[in-house]
């Protein structure tokens, strides 16, 4: 399986995975309820998530376009300013649907920062490809080399499937879930690299 690292002229494909792959996500389904709307929203809130990796992180794509993972490097310490990516993401898609900013404040309120660490953003499969392994590979490549470089990892899981994927591969559930109004749950959970030792 070839990966390959995706730059800005692969956006219009890492945005119509993410709509593929997310279509019918608990969290997108919250912020967006009615499926047509959806339909015409879902890429704009979504490339707002590739623009933000292609700029300040990595994207790691197959090579026949079939799953995607985006990373962003998290330095350890508050960051310097607030984050606008979730005003970004409401005002770039929703304008008038709060929903489509407030997910965005609810995880960042409790992304830890006392270490440094990588963040997985967002993994997208294609739908004919999911529960092939694909995703999996795509994480691992990275987390071998926090395992080699001694970095812990950080996500927030949007299902109770995506969950248990994380869980076997070294990510444990941080104890509080993110809790939409009226919506479902995200479990934020960490890794930390394997064969170090936390003091």
């Amino acid at each position: 399986m070839a990966i390959r690292r995706a730059g800005e002229s692969d956006r219009p494909a890492l945005v119509r995975l993410l709509e593929e792959a997310f279509d019918d996500d608990p969290v997108s389904c919250w912020v967006f309820p009615e499926k047509a709307h959806r339909h015409r929203v879902h890429g704009l809130f979504l490339g707002v998530f590739a623009d933000v990796a292609l700029a300040d992180g990595w994207v790691d794509i197959l090579e026949d376009e079939t799953a995607m993972a985006l990373w962003l490097s998290v330095p350890a310490g508050l960051p310097d300013e607030e984050d606008d990516t979730p005003a970004r993401m409401r005002a770039t898609a929703d304008p008038d649907n709060e929903r489509a900013e407030l997910v965005g404040r609810l995880t960042g309120a409790i992304h830890p920062h006392d270490r440094a660490h990588a963040y997985l953003l967002m993994i997208a499969v294609s739908p004919e490809h999911q529960g092939r392994g694909v995703g999996r590979a795509l994480i691992e490549s990275v987390l071998e080399r926090c395992d080699r470089e001694g970095l812990p990892a950080y996500l927030e899981a949007s299902s109770e499937r995506s969950r248990r994927l994380y869980e076997r591969l070294g990510f444990s559930f941080m104890g509080s879930t993110v809790d939409l109004p009226d919506g479902p749950h995200m479990w934020p959970m960490w890794r930390e690299p394997r064969g170090t030792v936390c003091s």
